[in-house]
């Protein structure tokens, strides 16, 4: 059921420049420079008259933007539509100082394939993403979030599952079929379902080139369809000072929770709590990776796995340190759910750890590892916290020590 009761302020806080605002559909990118940016001119390429408009005449567009006084906002949604533009737009910021410039886009694929003026550096690049457990507030539930995921376009929906279930359509009609990003759409389908298994797990594309009945080379084309229309993720491992043999390959994550639950089929067969498990492991990435993109701070997120079979769902590193990150579908913490993040802490000793769970205990078996749970940590990950913080971590923190 909705809860929603009204716009939800967002954690994204924007640059006083020109920049790119890049994100999956659906995430509020155009709702949110909309109500922050009333004033701004407001040119909107999904719709085909405008985008039409400017492909058979871009010099409208310059005749508009020159019109506008110093000190004005041009928006430009889904800029990948008509990536022409950019020229005009890269000349306006060089001689027309003032103006701000704020380009959305729902796939870099395009502008990557086409090789156009990405601005040479002159826009910011920005990502948003679902929301935020701390941005709903009181209205986030944490089963809500597991079965529906977090997308606004999901929320304000009075029926979630079928809005779901147009959303996955409408990305693969749209974004896939319609501008012919894949040659077998067919074949596009059973990859989709196909990857959804390797949600939250090591990504191994000769099993699924194998599953779907393609080569290698087109499940790894596939894989970059889906990072370029920001629909999923792949997490390294995290290697800095290995002292142990790792493995190679990453982890895949789709970007959101309620996405994996549509596209991932169900049998007799499969066990609900398995499946629970990769949803929320993939809740906690897509709410880390956010926190990471709008703190706008040197950080950067990865696993650990040893060849000797011991693992870390997630090590982020960088300015807020070194901490290792499990998240576990149980609400009874067991003493061997430990077990991988105290094998972490042996190879670096001067890493924090925290275990997400589903209960509602706080556990703290050696001063540098704390239980916590996870409906309450991802309620206080705000880009304003640190890692410790939105942990409410009980001891001094040492200062962070650049030694890796």
């Amino acid at each position: 059921m909705n809860e929603t009761k009204g716009p939800i302020a967002r954690a994204f806080d924007p640059p006083k420049t020109s920049f790119f605002l890049f994100g999956p559909r659906g995430t509020g990118k155009s709702t949110w420079v909309r109500s922050l940016f009333p004033d701004a001119l407001y040119i909107d390429l999904l719709r085909e008259d405008v985008r039409f408009e400017y492909l058979g005449r871009p010099e409208r567009f310059d005749a508009r933007v020159e019109a506008l006084p110093a000190g004005s906002t041009v928006i430009v949604d889904e800029i990948q539509r008509a990536p022409e533009l950019l020229n005009s737009v890269h000349r306006f910021i060089e001689t027309k100082r003032g103006l701000r410039f704020v380009l959305t886009g729902s796939s870099a694929r395009k502008l990557k394939r086409d090789g156009v003026n990405l601005l040479g550096g002159r826009a910011l690049l920005r990502r948003m993403h679902p929301f935020l457990a701390s941005e709903l507030g009181k209205e986030f539930r944490l089963e809500y979030a597991l079965r529906f995921g977090l997308l606004p376009i999901v929320r304000s929906s009075d029926r979630p599952e079928e809005q779901l279930r147009s959303y996955v359509a409408l990305y693969v009609r749209e974004e896939v079929e319609t501008e012919g990003r894949v040659r077998r759409i067919e074949s596009f389908h059973r990859f989709l379902e196909a990857v959804s298994f390797s949600h939250g797990g090591v990504l191994n594309l000769s099993d699924i080139s194998r599953e779907c009945g393609v080569t290698r080379r087109s499940a790894e084309g596939y894989i970059h369809v889906l990072e370029d229309l920001h629909f999923s993720f792949r997490l390294p491992v995290f290697t800095r000072r290995a002292k142990r043999s790792l493995t190679a390959h990453p982890k895949f994550y789709l970007f959101d929770a309620g996405v994996f639950r549509t596209l991932r089929p169900t049998g007799p067969l499969d066990r609900p709590a398995e499946i629970d498990g990769q949803a929320l492991e993939g809740l906690v990435a897509q709410h880390v990776r956010a926190w990471i993109d709008y703190r706008n701070m040197k950080n950067a997120l990865y696993f650990w796995r040893t060849r000797a079979g011991s693992e870390v769902d997630f090590v982020l590193y960088g300015d807020d340190g070194l901490w290792a990150i499990e998240a576990k579908n149980t609400g009874h913490v067991r003493p061997e759910d430990f077990r991988g993040l105290r094998s972490f802490l042996d190879e670096y000793p001067s890493a924090r750890a925290l275990l997400l769970h589903r209960g509602r205990d706080r556990l703290m078996p050696e001063n540098r590892i704390l239980a916590v749970p996870v409906e309450s940590f991802l309620s206080r990950l705000t880009p304003e916290r640190d890692p410790a913080e939105a942990a409410e971590w009980p001891l001094p923190i040492p200062p962070i020590r650049s030694n890796l």
